[in-house]
């Protein structure tokens, strides 16, 4: 098999070539086809993480087929096209999996992060964490619903069922998720980097009653908000967006720290979140439902070899929706 390998922090990924590896007990081994490049793979090459594992694959955007199937494993066939989440193994026995909340696990391994990811030809998956995607759709289109989708559903569900949205941050997650909530019969309000007229036009052309500058007020006051940008300073501006209980939900695995902020922006019952990873159900109740809403993802595709290209050009911004590398 071939990878690109982190070997330190906040340096390029390296081309390597490796043995070919046999899932364990309760494992799969998926041959990829495509995989999503996600701002997360960022933070953990930048080190903004803690405790990586490392030398590490990243990479949780994950669209493969099954090819060796592991002792212990039912379910599943060879030759299944499956797609693999950053969660991607959870012990199943602290007080959280017990009470259904096992996106809050003491001790889960993260896909790209402290087990071997997607940016590969092949990757081994606990199978419990490889979901069903079918026959519709391509390799390339599907690969950011693994992230950016499911995240942005979880986000979205915990957001509320208010009809005007806010959306902090107009990349691969809010694009998706602007698609559901636009199907849901709501208003989408899209916030981008100030001045990015080219990012605010693309969140009209998907929907968006109103797009304008991070800096700027809404129209009118929102029920709620969803930042998936990364700077703190986003949190009492979104804050001072919603109305009287409103809710703001920060959907980053990873922010900049969040400035002081008058106790007024929060009075009024505003509420304050964060999400943090997603459950199994999430993944295919999500998956279940893509296909009804009709998402389209738009990717800009990249060489698996040309993974530091795609991350490079993903710090910038420098495309539209989402990049996945394919194999």
């Amino acid at each position: 098999m071939h990878a690109m390998v982190l070997k330190e922090l906040r340096t390029a990924l390296e081309w390597t070539e490796l043995s070919d590896r046999q899932p364990g007990w309760g494992e799969i081994r998926v041959k990829v086809a495509a995989c999503g490049v996600c701002r997360t793979d960022l933070h953990v090459v930048d080190g903004e993480l803690p405790d990586p594992q490392l030398p590490i694959i990243p990479g949780h955007e994950i669209v493969g087929r099954i090819d060796e199937i592991g002792a212990g494993v039912e379910g599943v066939s060879m030759g299944e096209r499956v797609g693999v989440p950053w969660l991607g193994h959870t012990c199943g026995i602290c007080p959280y999996c017990l009470s259904c909340r096992e996106n809050l696990c003491d001790r889960p391994l993260f896909t790209g992060y402290t087990r071997d990811g997607g940016f590969a030809t092949a990757v081994i998956v606990d199978a419990r964490y490889a979901f069903p995607l079918g026959e519709n759709g391509s390799d390339e289109a599907l690969a950011p619903l693994l992230c950016a989708g499911l995240i942005g559903w979880r986000s979205l569900k915990i957001a509320g069922e208010g009809k005007r949205l806010g959306l902090y941050g107009f990349g691969a997650a809010a694009h998706i998720v602007a698609q559901v909530a636009k199907w849901q019969r709501r208003s989408i309000f899209a916030f981008t980097r100030p001045g990015d007229v080219a990012a605010q036009a693309f969140a009209r052309r998907l929907g968006a009653v109103w797009a304008g500058g991070s800096d700027e007020v809404p129209p009118e006051p929102l029920n709620a908000a969803i930042i998936y940008a990364t700077p703190g300073d986003l949190v009492p501006m979104a804050l001072k967006a919603v109305r009287k209980g409103g809710r703001v939900v920060c959907a980053g695995i990873h922010m900049s720290n969040i400035p002081s902020f008058p106790y007024g922006l929060l009075w009024e019952e505003r509420q304050l979140m964060s999400v943090a990873n997603l459950t199994r159900q999430d993944g295919l109740d999500f998956l279940r439902l893509a296909p009804e809403i009709g998402i389209v993802t738009t990717t800009t595709r990249y060489p698996l070899s040309h993974a530091n290209k795609a991350l490079a050009d993903l710090r910038v911004g420098g495309f539209e929706g989402a990049a996945v590398l394919v194999t």
